[in-house]
């Protein structure tokens, strides 16, 4: 499986929660075991690891396509255990499948403004698991989850931590969420950065409404929102995973960019009342939620780790 590692930079192009980029690779003879890092998980606000999963299931679909493109007969084996969810072997065949390392590599969330427009109806139907919902719709309940996050202190802390609002940060080409990635200006960065290194004083003084009120007009046009609807069974969002990164690439295909809105169902009460709008009787059956659209402009190509110095790994 040597050739696999020379792919790894493409592999590494999956998208994770806040950026993390979780996943390993442990190779061993004619396999890899597809595990996590601990340290690159997110106990607080992903406590159930549904992120994780997620993510580590995307992992696994980026691996397969790109592993396909370079003309390599790779297969996955679901294999929980200890900090592992599978391995990568050899098959029969190459993976089979449309898209490319191209697709792969154009793929991004975009944060920024959005062109107003709905999704078309035969896009829509041909995303399997998925609900869509206006945005004005869920307006309220972003800024009810952006305010019961923005308030939980262990919650502030964590997004902090994988926060990277300066080119000065020593790790802001690496990994974690940039202010470029989060369509800041640098007088937006500046401001998210005090605020967040005084929040134990300014907590008390309103801090987490102030937070929660910046992205009030983010919702605020004729747009889509999509809903993944899946099972609440841990064992099978890896699979999951999978599928969201094949729609992922759909979307992007045709021009079209996400931007996950997590928190939504990050935080219990705003997850509550998203299923019962959708109709969904376990609210743990919502496993991911992202605005749609074609954006108004490019964003910025995310930071990974394995565009620099694997030794660099570690947060």
């Amino acid at each position: 499986m040597n050739e696999l590692r020379a792919l790894e930079p493409d592999f590494w192009r999956a998208p994770s929660a806040h950026n993390t980029q979780p996943w390993t690779l442990t190779y061993t003879g004619d396999e890899a075991a597809v595990g996590w890092d601990p340290a690159r998980a997110l106990p607080i606000s992903d406590p159930t690891g549904r992120d994780l999963r997620l993510g580590l299931g995307a992992f696994v679909e980026c691996c397969l396509i790109v592993c396909a493109d370079a003309g390599l007969a790779v297969g996955f084996t679901p294999d929980p255990g200890p900090g592992r969810v599978g391995v990568l072997r050899r098959a029969d065949e190459p993976y089979e499948t449309r898209f490319t390392t191209a697709d792969v590599r154009a793929r991004g969330a975009n944060r920024g403004a959005y062109h107003p427009g709905r999704l078309p109806d035969d896009l829509l139907a041909s995303l399997a698991g998925t609900r869509r919902l206006a945005c004005a719709d869920l307006a309220d309940l972003l800024f009810l989850a952006d305010l019961g996050q923005f308030g939980d202190p262990e919650v502030t802390r964590e997004l902090r931590d994988w926060m990277r609002l300066t080119p000065r940060h020593p790790r802001y080409r690496l990994d974690g969420l940039t202010d470029r990635a989060l369509a800041l200006g640098p007088a937006e960065a500046a401001g998210l950065r005090a605020s967040l290194a005084l929040y134990p004083a300014l907590r008390r003084l309103g801090l987490p409404r102030l937070l929660a009120a910046a992205g009030r007009g983010l919702l605020d046009y004729d747009g889509d929102v999509l809903v993944l609807v899946g099972s609440s069974d841990a064992d099978e969002q890896v699979e999951q995973g999978r599928l969201l990164m094949r729609h992922w690439l759909t979307l992007s295909g045709l021009g079209y960019t996400t931007h996950p809105l997590s928190q939504i169902i990050d935080w219990a009460p705003t997850r509550a009342v998203l299923a019962d709008r959708l109709g969904v009787p376990d609210p743990a059956a919502l496993l991911h939620i992202a605005r749609v659209g074609r954006p108004r402009a490019p964003a910025v190509r995310s930071s990974r780790i394995r565009d620099h110095d694997p030794a660099e790994a570690r947060p």
